[in-house]
């Protein structure tokens, strides 16, 4: 059996190389080749004395195959040092393989880069998917707070890796302008305008204070009007003033929206009724208790669900489940659901809801955000300027700039809550982890801007990039595309970030080891032309990767 002779090596053409040499391996030696893990296991190990990569499919593979682990490394690593781009493998410990690159076959990876630009590290193995990804969906009775600021930070870059990995993705705002919460942040406002105290689980803060005059504004007499007519125009005025306030602020925040789908629609066509009328033609809902119960734990939920209470009136969950119904008619195969930390119980239950109209539960997915707390001296930051009981968007923004704002909300797994320390976003310190990314992109903006004066321009002959400090900055270059399929697969944009951090670690360590540019009457080199290259292709992964957390790649810092 041939195999193909390579000239690029990065990650996963390396992975394949070496399963492909397993497979060659053991079909030669008439050894079971199904013993092949799915995958083959190379890695950058922690110590580069024990090479550039190395691959444990020897110790994985061995006992299945019925063959010693060492012994099966062994003829590995004779057939993987004949083959193009590496330069040697060695065997280590039980049977791991330490393999090194020949410096043309990384170096082209740089070639990839500059070939690609910002296409570089996109991917196709999500193409097909349609994809309904519903974040933020803040309820419209007051400024986006801190949750739902994380939520538009990390959804608009989850929606930004999918996209990137070839799914097709609609953006959508859940509007919740139905029931209870509705009703209590009107009578707020009309509270307001009359000067008295806001009522029982009521709205504070000085925004309900500026709607309900803007609204009294809009509407002169409002407040003679009889109090069914009142709240009426309260509702349609001051919730659509709220909703625009909203929209603009995900506007500010680089973040936009396909679909802005509103929970009173789903209740004015008909669209509840329709659905309930559904499950209960097939058999999905019981009556108890004067009540129509969802059989809910048949499909894992930890009890049955109220979806028409006693008094005829529709619960909560009757709206998720004509709302799930809708974006399955749309045609989107997975519906993703980012919510809150105190929204655990929707897991099971829009799980349920799928089951019971006959989907595959795995069309829901949904991702539970944990809480943001603010952090300045050293104390957290407890009370907005403008909503009084909570801290905002504004507030965050105010403080540090959206760049800022965005990154860190982005950078950490979205399962763990998160401080924000105002003070370190603040600073233009390495400690700042987007100043540390922002000014890599800088740095290397300003080593463009004196090559062109110098007259260097970028060359291809990659196989001069032999420094160790190459070879790193080459072989992080060469993971991005796999940092994004396993962001897109794992719904991790983080990785994203905490990558981005490491290139820029690479590159500053390359730029301190690796002289660039020709000093006084020092000849242009292909060393200098090569070298460019290198750090052409850094900034280009640079601006993919803040690109996709829609943060600014700066050219001046």
């Amino acid at each position: 059996m041939s195999l193909r002779r390579i000239r690029v090596v990065n990650p996963d053409v390396l992975a394949d190389l070496v399963r492909d040499v397993a497979r060659d391996v053991l079909l030669r030696r008439d050894l079971d080749v199904s013993a092949l893990p799915a995958d083959a296991g190379v890695e950058r190990p922690r110590n580069p004395d024990h090479g550039d990569y190395a691959t444990n499919i020897a110790l994985r593979t061995a006992k299945k195959a019925g063959v010693n682990p060492r012994e099966l490394a062994t003829w590995l690593a004779e057939e993987l040092a004949t083959r193009d781009g590496v330069a040697s493998a060695e065997i280590a410990g039980p049977g791991f393989i330490n393999l090194r690159l020949a410096a043309d076959a990384q170096g082209a990876v740089v070639g990839e880069v500059l070939a690609a630009g910002a296409g570089y590290g996109t991917g196709d193995e999500l193409a097909g998917r349609n994809v309904n990804l519903e974040f933020v969906s803040a309820n419209p009775t007051g400024p986006l707070h801190l949750g739902g600021t994380r939520w538009a930070a990390v959804g608009d870059a989850l929606g930004r890796v999918l996209s990137a990995r070839g799914a097709k993705v609609t953006r959508e705002y859940y509007f919740n302008d139905a029931g209870a919460q509705i009703d209590r942040f009107v009578g707020s406002l009309v509270a307001a305008a009359k000067g008295e105290p806001a009522p029982e689980n009521g709205y504070g803060g000085a925004y309900i204070a500026e709607i309900a005059q803007r609204v009294v504004a809009a509407e002169p007499g409002v407040l003679e009007l009889a109090d069914t007519e009142r709240d009426e125009a309260f509702r349609r005025v001051g919730v659509g003033l709220m909703f625009d306030e909203i929209k603009a602020k995900l506007g500010e925040f680089r973040v936009e929206f396909d679909v802005w789908f509103h929970e009173q629609s789903l209740h004015d066509s008909g669209a509840v009724e329709a659905s309930v009328a559904a499950l209960r033609e097939n058999g999905s809902l019981y009556e108890a208790d004067g009540a129509w119960w969802l059989r809910s734990t048949d499909h894992g939920d930890d009890k049955d669900r109220v979806v028409i209470k006693s008094d005829g009136r529709p619960a909560y969950i009757a709206g998720d489940i004509a709302y799930l119904r809708d974006k399955r008619a749309r045609g989107f195969d997975l519906c993703i659901y980012m919510l809150g930390a105190d929204h655990h119980g929707y897991v099971a239950r829009l799980k349920a809801a799928a089951a019971a109209f006959g989907d595959d539960p795995a069309v829901v997915e949904v991702l539970i955000g944990q809480l943001v707390n603010l952090v300045k001296d050293g104390r957290p930051v407890r009370m907005s300027k403008r909503a009084g009981t909570v801290v905002t968007m504004d507030d965050l923004v105010e403080a540090v700039g959206v760049d800022a704002a965005r990154y860190s909300l982005v950078r950490s797994s979205v399962d763990s809550s998160l401080d924000i320390d105002l003070d370190l976003l603040a600073s233009r310190t390495n400690d700042n982890p987007v100043f540390y990314v922002q000014y890599a992109h800088a740095r290397l903006s300003s080593l463009a801007r004196n090559a062109a004066d110098l007259g260097v321009t970028a060359g291809s002959d990659y196989g001069l990039l032999e420094h160790p400090r190459e070879g790193d900055l080459i072989r992080t270059l060469g993971e991005f595309g796999d940092v994004l399929r396993t962001a897109a697969e794992l719904r991790e944009p983080h990785r994203v970030a905490r990558y981005l951090e490491a290139l820029a670690g690479a590159y500053h360590k390359f730029y301190d080891s690796c002289r660039v540019l020709p000093q006084g009457d020092e000849e242009i080199s292909d060393l200098h032309r090569a070298r460019l290259a290198l750090c052409v292709a850094a900034r280009t992964v640079l601006a993919n990767g803040l690109a996709l957390l829609g943060v600014d790649a700066p050219e001046r810092m």
